[in-house]
């Protein structure tokens, strides 16, 4: 899907811009992202109950489960844009949903999502991943917690750079997004999520349908941002994948998850009746 940028932000007064923290330094503690007792709901369809799960930095948490059975729900919940009909979000301390709109979005702004189709803007590979960072920009300058610095437009374009080289995409900045393959693509969208540098990295079957050079690429990068610290959480239907990337793997099945626990222990010795028939295929939905 391909859509028309945005109005161009205006730089600061002093000429500076914003972009992810500096490499040189590490996060400041260990930031969580934790969900207790979700219920969500459209309309009189019960998605999920009871549902607890958390992340946290420098880990990959893989959610698996059968098509339908709710994870991109779970993930718009995770990432503050679907307010649950009962239970908790809480993020760095703070139970987002008990806060004003304000900081909210404060919170918001320190996850990323990267959706299962990519939606570019028509325009150059480097203007779609820089779009994150110029929106952010003033953010830094309200929220005083250490997590963005305020830098050139030189720094920008470094952060630009980093994050495209992070998905095999440098050597493609000029080009135009339309004119890039679907896979392509996606790797742009996963490198606009990274160049902002969020805490949390939310990503909603990002190689579905994808080519095993794409799906490669992808992975790798999964694994640079854990090594960078960055929590992230994967929903996929594809168990070789969450076998390949994930340190925890959570299974959501029949409205909640049944089972979260190290990868090997899942997929090798599954505590729960329903976890150990979901992944030998005896169970279908």
């Amino acid at each position: 899907m391909m859509l028309r940028e945005p109005e161009r932000v205006q730089p600061h007064e002093d000429g500076t811009m914003t972009r992810g923290i500096d490499r040189s330094r590490p996060r400041s503690g260990r930031v969580t992202l934790q969900a207790t007792d979700l219920t969500q709901s459209y309309g009189d369809e019960t998605v999920f109950r009871g549902l607890s799960l958390a992340v946290g930095s420098g880990e990959v948490v893989a959610v698996i489960g059968p098509s339908g059975v709710g994870k991109s729900t779970l993930l718009r919940t995770l990432a503050l844009a679907l307010e649950p009909d009962d239970g908790t979000v809480t993020f760095d301390g703070t139970e987002a949903w008990r806060v004003g709109t304000s900081e909210r979005l404060s919170l918001r702004r320190r996850i990323g999502m990267v959706f299962q189709e990519a939606s570019l803007f028509d325009a150059s590979v480097a203007r779609n991943v820089e779009y994150g960072l110029r929106v952010r920009r003033s953010w830094s300058e309200r929220v005083r917690a250490g997590l963005q610095s305020i830098l050139s437009a030189n720094g920008t374009a470094e952060a630009v750079s980093e994050a495209l080289g992070v998905v095999e995409l440098r050597d493609k900045a000029d080009q135009q997004a339309e004119s890039l393959s679907g896979g392509e693509g996606q790797r742009v969208s996963f490198a606009r999520a990274l160049a902002y540098d969020p805490d949390v990295l939310l990503l909603d079957e990002p190689t579905s349908d994808l080519d095993p050079r794409n799906t490669a690429v992808i992975e790798e990068a999964i694994a640079e941002a854990r090594d960078r610290g960055i929590g992230v959480v994967v929903a996929t239907h594809d168990m070789h994948q969450a076998e390949r990337v994930a340190d925890r793997v959570a299974v959501l099945l029949g409205e909640t998850i049944t089972e979260v626990g190290p990868t090997a222990t899942i997929f090798d010795e599954p505590s729960d009746p329903r976890t150990r028939k979901f992944i030998s295929g005896e169970l279908v939905y």
